[in-house]
């Protein structure tokens, strides 16, 4: 009895799940009839009856046994469900369809055995999904939520059945070929997660179909969506790590482009597939030389997590390749090797088996590296550029057998237009100066300048400097001082950027070298003199200042110009050489002109060697151009003359080469503008020599002897300024003179002189009046005024006809002449008609007035200027009255009444005589003038006359007086 109930306790369970298996079939064959309904309502509604009986057949105290559930389900499931569920899946209603597609998944979940459904799930997912395999259209389910549930399906069923895919993997492989192209960007990112799934439920079988999901899978790594680009990376990875590695030479490019990717994200997954690979692809050996560089490039990666992920993930590749190489590495291990003495981040070093990956696969990874660094696509330049200052920092002395590529390539990268791949370049080489001794890198790098020096040369050349150490410098610090001040280097080219990165050189040899540089001292002042001359207005010069004082410095001097006074002498006898070749175009010439203008005070201690220089490149028969420059620099050192060429009070000795041997040939007339323009330029350098204060009046007077005919005639020049200069140098020449000149040469000057007051210009006729003026004070003893009278008396008449002049600042010049002269001058006596004597003394002051509104202005004249120049009546052309034989004009008169009313009416009486004033015309006479004077003086013009007036005799007597023709005044 016993038994049978043990017998009987034992069968209960399993009656128990075939009697759950039995209600849930009658339950569902009661509604599978509706399926089949021609409604595509009838239909729906079975579905959704159907699944609320399988809810309802899955109740909540199931879930504390849902393995015996599950079993009581996989019957019914299996055989009654699951066949009508799939043919639901090609339903002609859309709803049909995608309860179906829910009742199939939730069917998998809660089956004991979802493999057993995959010979009937797989194909018909095919059929919907992928279509049959040569048609290539869109696919069978046009519902786009449709196809993304169906694609979830097949991940379910990757999920769930795990191994037991493999028969079915390629249902499944042609499915995922098709999703990860469609168009819905949600199917292809479940499709990328259904696509790593199946590589690892399958790993024993996937290999032999990965290569097929390869190509839909690149082809959808550039999409719109950053996240679907996400999905494909990680699923190629998955992908590839069970697959066959041989896809990772297909897969590189395209992982390397989406390193420039915009999206952070994008690029956060590239890298970590990368360093995935690196640690655990089964052929990374193989592939080192290609999965390195992408890995460092993500460390100069924007993004700080970026970097420190692929930072983290190179350490570790590096730490594991160690561990699986220590037999190699022992000795490297135990003598581990400290940092370069000037590497830049010790504290940061790779560990050994980065810096051993990187030497090992560097000759593998630098050609490419060398390609793409000249690339058209900015981004790429940029990349390769970052790259290979990691790489090299990584290789440290590694790198020199690779030297002479490194090179050739920095080269061509410093010269690219962008700034960041120059600027990685620039740390490129100083990694190179870091690493490297500098009889390797000095060896190649000059070698390169002396066949063709170009800017890009320099940079790289100035960038290994800052960075090679200054004891390891310093054997080598005249080589390459040398080397610069080479022709075909620093004269190279006139562009600016070589100047700068030239100059950028020295600057850096001077900071790193420091009081090393006192050897060189003289070839980088050649250098920074060269660049100065080359660079002209291109703004360099302040920054060559710069270096010369940081040179002046290192050197112990005060200033810039004790270190021109330190080379000078070297600096002119190096140009001296080549003098007799010279032009305009001459880069020595420009470099003569930065010496001579910069040098100060020390140009002073080297006249033995400049004067044969300037006297040999301005002579007539050298180019005109370079006479030109030079006179222009010649007269800037000759304005300051006491601190430049004349410092140590020499110049003087230098005289005669200056005036007979320079100026005198280029003051010689020669037809022609350019020979016009030298004149000018000689006439120049001539009014700043004698306007230095270098020169006593002795000296003058030596430069006079010998100029003066020369620059009387170049007061006929054409140009303006020429003519000018000329009338202000014969001015100095005469104050210098003291009167004490030859009769005859004096005599030729003022003709001249009075030629430029009918010049063009304003300024050239003042210039003139002033040097008549002077020319007029250099007679001062009594016997020369006698000797001169006729030419002074020539010279006042000349100047009457300027006193109508329309300026009136020449008026006002020329009605000086009287008033200046000394009184033996105003005293001349000049004979009228009658033979009458005007000898009135001069007015104590001048005032002026206008006449005619026209804006012509007279200073107040003495009288008998007035009467002996402006009153004659032979002379004059001015109107005449009928009742008077006098014919004064309204100036002369203007001028003889005025300078009477400008005295003092005390001083009046003692020269207004009864018979002062002719009575006749005397009346007209005041009436006319009373229009001209100004209104204060007509007053005193009405006194004076009424006093005169009182002391004229009869009307007789007046005309007695009046017929002798008396003088007007005395």
């Amino acid at each position: 009895m016993a038994a049978l109930v043990a017998a009987e306790s034992a069968a209960s369970p399993g009656l128990a799940e075939t009697a759950e298996a039995a209600e849930l079939s009658r339950a569902l064959s009661r509604l599978l009839p509706g399926l089949e309904a021609d409604s595509k309502l009838g239909r729906r509604r079975a579905l959704e009856a159907l699944q609320r009986a399988l809810e309802a057949a899955w109740p909540e105290e199931s879930a504390a046994n849902p393995a015996a559930a599950a079993a009581a389900f996989q019957g019914p499931w299996a055989r009654l469900l699951l066949p009508r569920l799939l043919r639901c899946l090609a339903d002609p209603a859309e709803g049909c369809r995608a309860l179906a597609a829910h009742l199939l998944s939730q069917g998998l979940r809660r089956a004991a055995r979802p493999g057993d459904a995959l010979p009937r799930l797989l194909p018909a997912l095919a059929a919907r999904l992928a279509g049959p395999q040569l048609a290539r259209g869109r696919p069978p389910e046009a519902c786009e939520e449709l196809r993304l549930a169906l694609v979830q399906l097949l991940g379910l069923a990757v999920r769930l059945g795990g191994a037991g895919l493999a028969p079915h993997l390629d249902d499944a492989v042609r499915v995922l070929r098709c999703t990860l192209l469609d168009p819905f960007a949600a199917v292809r990112r479940e499709s990328c997660e259904c696509a790593a799934g199946l590589a690892r439920a399958t790993p024993d079988h996937f290999h032999m179909q990965s290569e097929s999901l390869i190509s839909p899978l690149m082809q959808s790594i550039s999409h719109q969506h950053w996240k679907v680009r996400v999905a494909v990376i990680e699923a190629t990875g998955t992908v590839i790590q069970f697959g066959n590695g041989k896809s990772v030479d297909d897969v590189l490019p395209h992982f390397a482009q989406r390193l420039f990717d915009d999206v952070p994200q994008v690029r956060q997954a590239v890298t970590g597939v990368v360093g995935g690979w690196l640690l655990d692809l089964r052929d990374r050996y193989s592939f080192f030389h290609k999965l390195i560089p992408l890995l460092l490039s993500s460390l100069e990666d924007d993004i700080p997590e970026i970097a420190l992920m692929a930072t983290s993930l190179w350490e570790k590749v590096g730490l594991q390749w160690q561990r699986e190489n220590e037999e190699d590495l022992k000795d490297k291990l135990d003598f581990a090797t400290p940092p370069p003495a000037h590497h830049p981040s010790p504290e940061n070093r790779p560990v050994l088996g980065c810096r051993e990956l990187v030497f090992r696969n560097l000759s593998k990874i630098l050609p490419a590296i060398c390609h793409d660094i000249t690339d058209w696509v900015v981004g790429t330049r940029v990349k390769a550029a970052q790259l290979l200052s990691v790489l090299m920092l990584h290789a440290e002395d590694h790198i020199t057998q690779h030297l002479e590529v490194i090179l050739r390539t920095l080269q061509r990268a410093c010269a690219d237009e962008d700034r960041a791949v120059v600027s990685n370049c620039i740390t490129s080489a100083e990694l190179v100066g870091v690493f490297v001794s500098p009889e390797v890198f000095l060896k190649l790098i000059l070698s390169a300048l002396k066949k063709s020096p170009s800017p890009a040369g320099l940079l790289v050349l100035a960038s290994i400097i800052r960075g090679c150490p200054r004891e390891a410098l310093q054997p080598h610090l005249k080589v390459i001082a040398t080397e610069l001040a080479q022709p075909h280097v620093c004269q190279g080219s006139e562009n600016l950027l070589h100047g700068e990165h030239l100059l950028l050189c020295v600057q850096t040899l001077v900071s790193v070298c420091q009081e090393d540089c006192r050897g060189c001292s003289l070839q980088l002042m050649e250098v920074l003199v060269t660049i100065m001359a080359l660079s002209g207005a291109t703004g360099l010069s302040d920054k060559v200042q710069e270096t010369m004082d940081a040179l002046a410095t290192v050197q112990e001097v005060n200033s810039r110009q004790d270190l021109y006074r330190e080379h000078i002498g070297p600096l002119v006898e190096w140009l001296a050489a080549t003098q007799n070749d010279w032009t305009v175009h001459s880069v020595e010439l420009l470099q003569l002109t930065v010496v001579v203008t910069h040098a100060g005070p020390a140009l002073g201690e080297v006249l033995p060697h400049l004067m044969p220089i300037l006297r040999s490149c301005l002579q007539p028969a050298r180019d005109p151009q370079m006479r030109l420059r030079l006179f222009s620099c010649l007269s800037r050192v000759l304005l300051n003359a006491k601190q430049t060429i004349d410092s140590q009070g020499q110049f003087h000795h230098y005289l005669d080469t200056v005036t007979k041997d320079i100026l005198v040939p280029n003051l010689q007339w020669h037809a022609g503008k350019t020979a016009a323009a030298i004149r000018t330029a000689a006439v120049s350098c001539l009014w700043a020599l004698i306007s230095s204060e270098v020169l006593s009046e002795e000296q003058i007077q030596q430069v006079q002897e010998t100029l003066m005919p020369h620059i009387l005639t170049t007061l006929e020049e054409d140009s303006q300024m020429t003519r000018l200069i000329s009338c202000q140098i014969i001015n100095r020449f005469l104050k210098s003179s003291s009167g004490i000149i030859d009769p005859d040469k004096f005599i030729r000057i003022y003709p001249e002189l009075l030629k430029r007051l009918d010049d063009v210009s304003h300024e050239v006729r003042l210039a003139a009046t002033s040097a008549l003026v002077t020319w007029l004070a250099c007679i001062k003893n009594d016997d020369g005024k006698s000797y001169y009278q006729s030419n002074i008396q020539f010279l006042y008449r000349e100047l009457l006809v300027y006193l109508d002049d329309p300026e009136s600042a020449v008026q006002d010049a020329v009605l000086v002449f009287p008033s200046r002269q000394p009184g033996s001058h105003q005293r001349l006596t000049v004979q009228y008609p009658r033979n009458s004597v005007c000898t009135a003394p001069p007015p104590p002051s001048r005032r002026g007035m206008t006449r005619d509104g026209a804006g012509v202005r007279a200073d107040s004249l003495h009288c008998s200027s007035a009467c002996s120049l402006w009153a004659c009546p032979t002379d004059l052309g001015g109107a005449h009255s009928n009742s008077s034989p006098w014919h004064i004009s309204p100036i002369a008169s203007q001028l003889c009444l005025q300078s009477c009313v400008d005295r003092p009416l005390s001083q009046t009486d003692d020269w207004l005589s009864p018979r002062g004033l002719p009575s006749a015309p005397h009346a007209s006479w005041a009436s006319c003038l009373m229009t001209l004077l100004r209104p204060t003086d007509k007053v005193k013009l009405l006194h004076i006359l009424s006093r005169s007036q009182s002391h004229m005799p009869s009307n007789s007597q007046s005309h007695s007086h009046h017929g002798a023709h008396e003088p007007c005044c005395q």
